[in-house]
């Protein structure tokens, strides 16, 4: 199937930037990954879920940690599972007890990211893993792009399936749960979703840098749209040229391209965000 993605991109892209195999790679993943941060990255910011979605790459570092520490699994196996975890957690504590959300995501925030330094830093052994800090995604494999489009396939398939309760439950969760919606079933799908597109991303965006990846294209497309399809399209877009773009331009400046990605999508925001007070006035 990848032999097929060069010879078109050959074909169709011949540009100088797409000569190499890994910048190929690189931009289907782009293509796979940012419409899933453009989709899910709407309901983040509509239903004011930023700090939980920085607390979920925290719980993705201790999650590598902890497969550090056990042994004979790999990181990514370790990451993702942790990540399911941890939101899991997060969200059944958040609807069963009367404590503060902020509060509730902070104290498991600072244990996880607290526990996860505390074993990366054993032995001196932290620098070998500091590059999920930063993200790669240029040297993602054949086989990751392919575990990427299983994930892709099965988080729009999800999306589909609970976005009407999810979009009930953002604008009013009792009304939701008197129209017979499991409430918490439902965000615990949307938490599991959002921990696993965050955890399989770590290693190519950057914890550091992840988080904005969810906010800055869907809080760019709420400034310019006016109803709930106009958001979700606008936004997915807006991901995806960020993507594209910051691939393109860190090629050109040999610089990290997650943070690159993210200054394009920073720009996008501020664009809007002026276009629409422009336009209020």
């Amino acid at each position: 199937m990848l032999d097929v993605w060069y010879e078109l991109t050959t074909f169709l892209l011949p540009f100088q930037w797409l000569s190499h195999t890994f910048m190929k790679n690189a931009l289907l993943a782009v293509l796979l990954v940012t419409p899933l941060f453009g989709l899910l990255g709407t309901m983040v910011v509509s239903n004011r879920m930023v700090f939980f979605s920085d607390s979920l790459g925290h719980g993705a570092f201790t999650g590598i940690a902890i497969g550090v520490l056990i042994g004979g699994i790999k990181p990514l196996t370790a990451l993702v599972l942790f990540s399911l975890f941890f939101s899991i957690v997060i969200t059944v504590i958040k609807n069963k007890s009367s404590v503060s959300t902020d509060t509730i995501i902070g104290v498991f925030s600072s244990t996880a990211i607290a526990l996860g330094l505390m074993i990366m830093s054993q032995g001196g052994s932290f620098a070998k893993f500091s590059s999920y800090l930063i993200g790669d995604l240029l040297s993602i494999t054949p086989v990751e792009i392919g575990m990427l489009f299983g994930v892709f396939i099965g988080i729009v398939l999800l999306w589909l399936v609970i976005f009407n309760k999810i979009l009930v439950i953002s604008i009013n969760p009792s009304l939701a749960a008197s129209r017979g919606i499991n409430t918490l079933l439902i965000e615990i799908l949307f938490s599991s979703a959002l921990a696993i597109v965050v955890a399989i991303s770590i290693q190519w965006v950057g914890l550091l840098i992840i988080n904005s990846m969810l906010v800055l294209p869907a809080a760019a497309a709420r400034n310019v749209t006016s109803n709930v399809r106009q958001y979700h399209l606008v936004s997915v877009l807006l991901a995806i040229f960020a993507g594209v773009a910051g691939l393109i331009l860190s090629y050109y400046w040999n610089t990290a391209t997650g943070a690159t990605i993210i200054l394009v999508a920073a720009m996008l925001f501020f664009t809007t965000f002026l276009l629409r007070n422009r336009f209020i006035e």
